[in-house]
């Protein structure tokens, strides 16, 4: 597989010495980018390095770490020591608050966003889509047009659950047009689904091994449409029960496609990339350097060279998970290896022996009893982690999963509760026998039971992903207060017990509870100075 990400990094560094970086906000347009020349298109390989450059854009800095640091951070379930062991630190203390304000890494991630956008832009007004596709050339070329409906569509979704009304630019730039007013939140889902049906339409496979197939558009709009559905603002075209029923469709075409590895955790791993699970997956390679994950999720001194360790996981939420699953027992660190879960290893990170210091032991909660500050009080997210100890480069080479086939049978069991079509255990039982778990009595208890047991579900198999702000948000506030934020405040200054362990009092940030705060980000600074037709 490393020669796979060889070849696909080489096209996409190919691609970018042709072609110059489009637009990363509204002011900074090119007049007319040389690379959006539709000369470009007109054969194959010129067609498909154009796709790579898309897909190039997702695996920037900007667009794939900064977007990790906001979706992880903005989900009420993980915050950071960025800038120091004091979580007052910097700007992210803000955000790790759920008081964003504005914020740098959601800035930068805005102009990512926008900049894989406008490669997508260019492609889908230059490639020649066929109808029905007889040769391999058209087959190629409608696969391309497949991938940038698909990348527009996944940056637009992005943009629209995390700031609301946002730019909505569809057409590619000319003099005159470089500035773009808000489009009301409703277009711009309008638009993700029409995106998504195009690029079910289009992509058929051609691009082989390590790129989205048409069944990552189709679970891609599944969950467009479960957002719309408990969400009646957007409900443009229907009922919430019909966009319960739309996300079943589409979901379900895809259902079978892919299967479950037996190891959860080879899914975070270098050797387990572009597994059977995986649907849609961000192709790494430490030899292009576009990705530092490795070093920023890595605990200090955990591995060889760089390793800042930034992002935890709330010990609120650790408890939480650590009850649920822990058959009544007490459990502590000389027991954890032997917690039922087996997503719990895979998942954080607490005890272990410095790499330069292999006597020297680093403890954080829940194995260190004391909590004297930000460093020792939380676990660390492992999946991100480098799981090779020796690895001193700042770059690494660990794919990011961004879709994978889990969390589509976690989609369609939350469905079938919806809908009533009694398949709910069809879907769930998979994932919950993968981890070893057993059917918790919440799952069997009515539907309001199930509906908050598979949320929490989904916090438990996907927590760092990328899709806790999403799934902990798309109930609304009132469903976001009750089951995220006021738990975790609530438990704040409580003296913490796990087995026989007492801890001291939880040192966790306090959530703000203003909607105007915790549902949706600012509009960026830059693009606000920058863009006159947002004021």
């Amino acid at each position: 597989m490393n020669n796979l990400k060889s070849i696909y990094q080489m096209k996409y560094l190919k691609y970018l010495l042709i072609i110059p970086v489009l637009f990363s906000i509204a002011c900074d347009l090119e007049e007319d980018p040389p690379f959006l020349d539709d000369t470009l298109y007109q054969d194959v390989q010129s067609a498909e390095a154009a796709r790579d450059g898309i897909y190039q854009a997702l695996t920037g800095y900007n667009t794939q770490e900064r977007r990790l640091f906001i979706e992880n951070l903005y989900s009420g379930i993980m915050f950071t020591g960025k800038g120091g062991n004091r979580v007052t630190t910097r700007d992210m203390s803000t955000l790790c608050s759920l008081k964003p304000g504005l914020h740098m890494d959601a800035d930068f991630m805005w102009q990512g966003l926008y900049q894989a956008i406008a490669r997508a832009n260019g492609a889908i007004a230059n490639v020649q889509i066929v109808s029905s596709p007889q040769t391999q050339d058209e087959k190629a070329f409608n696969d391309v047009a497949g991938h940038a409906y698909f990348v527009r569509a996944w940056a637009y979704f992005r943009l629209a659950r995390l700031w609301g009304d946002v730019p909505l630019w569809l057409e590619l730039p000319s003099q005159g047009n470089t500035n773009k007013a808000l489009s009301p939140e409703v277009d711009v889902y309008n638009q993700i689904i029409a995106d998504l049906q195009a690029a079910s339409s289009l992509l058929n496979g051609n691009a082989g091994v390590g790129y989205p197939k048409q069944y990552a558009a189709n679970m891609l709009l599944s969950k467009v449409y479960m957002a719309i559905a408990t969400n009646s603002v957007l409900q443009s075209a229907g009922s919430s029960m019909d966009y319960w029923n739309m996300a079943y469709n589409e979901g379900v075409k895809a259902y079978g496609q892919y299967s479950l590895v037996s190891d959860y955790g080879s899914l975070f791993t270098v050797q387990g990339e572009n597994s059977s699970e995986s649907i849609f997956e961000l192709q790494i390679s430490q030899d292009a350097a576009n990705s530092q994950m490795g070093r920023n999720f890595t605990p200090w001194k955990y591995k060889a060279g760089m390793h800042f360790g930034w992002f935890r996981v709330t010990a609120f939420h650790h408890d939480v998970h650590l009850k649920t699953y822990g058959a009544g027992q007490s459990w502590n660190v000389n027991n954890l290896g032997d917690y039922p879960d087996k997503r719990y290893a895979a998942t954080y990170l607490y005890d272990y022996f410095r790499y330069d210091r292999p006597a020297a032991r680093v403890r954080t909660y829940p194995s260190a009893t004391w909590r004297s500050s930000f460093g020792n009080s939380h676990p660390y997210l492992f999946k991100w982690t480098e799981k090779d100890r020796t690895h001193s480069n700042q770059y690494n080479s660990q794919n990011i999963v961004d879709m994978r086939y889990a969390e589509l049978l976690l989609m369609l069991a939350e469905i079938s509760n919806e809908i009533g079509n009694g398949q709910e255990m069809t879907y769930l039982k998979p994932v919950l026998d993968r981890a070893g778990v057993p059917v918790r009595s919440e799952f069997t208890s009515g539907q309001a039971s199930f509906r908050d047991a598979i949320m929490q579900e989904y916090k438990f198999e996907l927590i760092g992903e990328g899709q806790d702000s999403f799934h902990n948000r798309r109930r609304g506030l009132q469903y976001f207060l009750d089951h995220t934020i006021l738990p975790h405040n609530n438990s704040i200054g409580t003296k913490v017990a796990v087995g026989a362990k007492k801890y001291a009092a939880n040192r966790e940030v306090i959530f703000s509870t203003d909607p105007n705060q915790i549902m949706k980000l600012q509009i960026p600074l830059s693009e606000i100075n920058t863009n006159e037709l947002i004021n």
